[in-house]
């Protein structure tokens, strides 16, 4: 195939797909600008527009055709960051290593090259499902990083009930653990206290009390800059957990850095989630990107890590780092 007919036969394909009398199935076209633009960059990310990208996520994911189409382009053109298909590639290597390969996790060693130019979701979904329990049956997905067709189905979440708790509405999807969704801010929950067995906040902390109308909602209201916001969220999700519950929390660790739209937490933030949640027992594990792969690391070695801001930044690092060079992962027990 010539790569300039490339356009051209994603759109063939968009068309040919079971959704193509969904108009949303166009949007894809339309602000890709494939023709214009080329396909070097994974458009679907860029979009601002929430509801847009939410439509164009669903659309993909039930097409096989585009899914194995976009994953063939992100490998052939070299496997750059954000590049057309890393979406589609990132989360079918996330299901494959939670389904078979956990027991890296377990044991803390991970293997060699592992989530090469790929960010810091392909070591937060396989810790997370790692250290959950079987005793856990009730969960609250809070920021809805879970929303994903890849994760909802996998088997680990088949016998349980989860909640997605987000601040505006988005895609919604069907699945073996039959999500429920609530629209609301997480400082100020609906839920009743002592409702969930654990409560999952992947990447979420560090978006709360920034501006939220930059890539989740058109509420005005949510155009903030409150460094300490957060921890209003970890007062409720303690007040939400039954006594022995399980707060599972990652966010992007470093040097500070205020990027408008989310910050990088230092080792004084941190400190103040255990703080404010006060822990009967607590765990903390680091990750870092370095020398082409996601490792375990230390609070040390993660001090000075930095964020790639793809939406700031367009130079893809020479080694590939997608977004966050480190995070840190808490395990709270109430």
């Amino acid at each position: 195939m010539n790569f300039k007919d490339i356009p051209r036969f994603i759109k063939f394909a968009i068309l040919k797909s079971r959704n193509a009398r969904d108009n949303t199935a166009f949007l894809y076209i339309k602000y890709c600008n494939f023709l214009k633009c080329g396909i070097e960059q994974d458009y679907y990310f860029l979009i601002k527009n929430f509801h847009i990208r939410s439509a164009i996520k669903k659309i993909i994911s039930q097409s096989f055709i585009l899914r194995r189409l976009f994953i063939f382009l992100y490998l052939f053109q070299g496997r750059s960051p954000w590049s057309l298909g890393y979406s589609q590639y990132k989360f079918n290597f996330i299901r494959e290593t939670v389904e078979h390969n956990l027991s890296s996790f377990k044991d803390k060693k991970l293997p060699s090259g592992y989530g090469f130019g790929l960010d810091e979701r392909v070591v937060e979904y396989p810790w997370f499902f790692a250290r959950l329990r079987d005793n856990h049956k009730v969960l609250l997905d809070a920021g809805s990083t879970l929303n994903q067709p890849d994760i909802l189905n996998l088997p680990v979440l088949r016998d349980r009930k989860l909640y997605i708790s987000t601040l505006d509405r988005e895609g919604t999807y069907n699945a073996p653990c039959q999500p429920e969704y609530v629209y609301e801010d997480l400082r100020h929950s609906s839920f009743k206290g002592e409702f969930f067995d654990a409560i999952v906040c992947l990447s979420t902390l560090e978006h709360i009390g920034m501006d939220n109308t930059f890539l989740y909602t058109d509420n005005e209201s949510k155009k903030e800059n409150n460094r300490w916001a957060f921890l209003e969220a970890v007062v409720e999700f303690k007040r939400l957990l039954k006594k022995g519950g399980t707060l599972y929390v990652t966010v992007p660790y470093g040097r500070y850095k205020n990027h408008g739209w989310f910050q990088v937490f230092d080792a004084e933030m941190v400190q103040k989630v255990l703080d404010k949640f006060g822990p009967s027992s607590f765990l903390v594990d680091y990750f870092k990107y370095e020398h082409r792969q996601w490792q375990y690391a230390t609070a040390e070695t993660c001090q000075d890590g930095y964020f790639f801001d793809i939406h700031q930044e367009k130079t893809i690092p020479v080694d590939y780092l997608a977004a966050s060079q480190s995070i840190v992962c808490l395990e709270l027990t109430k």
